[in-house]
């Protein structure tokens, strides 16, 4: 586009007043040949940029690695707490367990269940205790005793 055509672009012809619409954009094309260009090779640049990605190379592994403890904390911070929760239910149930081994062996509800089977209590002489004084850690000789038999019927 020439000069004169953005000229009487941005005269309006109704007016007598010249008026900018903008400045004229005027573009001209040049090839540039570079094929005759040499990159020189820059050791000390060549250096500097090594020792900048060993640098970026230590400090990514540095990061890393607090990350990785960082997440590690987390994980066994969940671990524990569902660690926690479950020996919670475990000691809630041995609890109920404790209380059920305890109601079941109630001597007065065995008497009554027995009471209920036909069973009754036992007659002198049929009861042979064991003799709870005695010391574990010697051997004891086994004896046969004579046992009745008493028939309810």
């Amino acid at each position: 586009m020439s000069a004169a055509a953005a000229i009487n672009r941005a005269v309006p012809s109704g007016r007598g007043k010249t008026c900018w619409l903008g400045t004229p954009e005027i573009y001209f094309r040049k090839t540039i040949d570079n094929s005759r260009l040499v990159n020189v090779e820059d050791p000390r640049r060549a250096r500097e940029m090594k020792q900048f990605g060993i640098a970026l190379c230590f400090l990514f592994a540095l990061v890393m690695g607090y990350a990785l403890q960082h997440f590690r904390a987390i994980e066994y911070g969940y671990q524990i707490e569902s660690m926690r929760s479950q020996r919670d239910g475990l000691l809630e149930m041995n609890r109920a367990l404790r209380l059920e081994e305890a109601s079941l062996r109630d001597p007065e509800r065995i008497d009554v269940m027995a009471r209920k089977l036909g069973l009754q209590s036992p007659q002198p002489g049929q009861v042979m205790h064991l003799d709870v004084n005695a010391d574990t850690s010697t051997p004891v000789m086994a004896s046969v005793t004579p046992i009745s038999v008493v028939s309810a019927r």
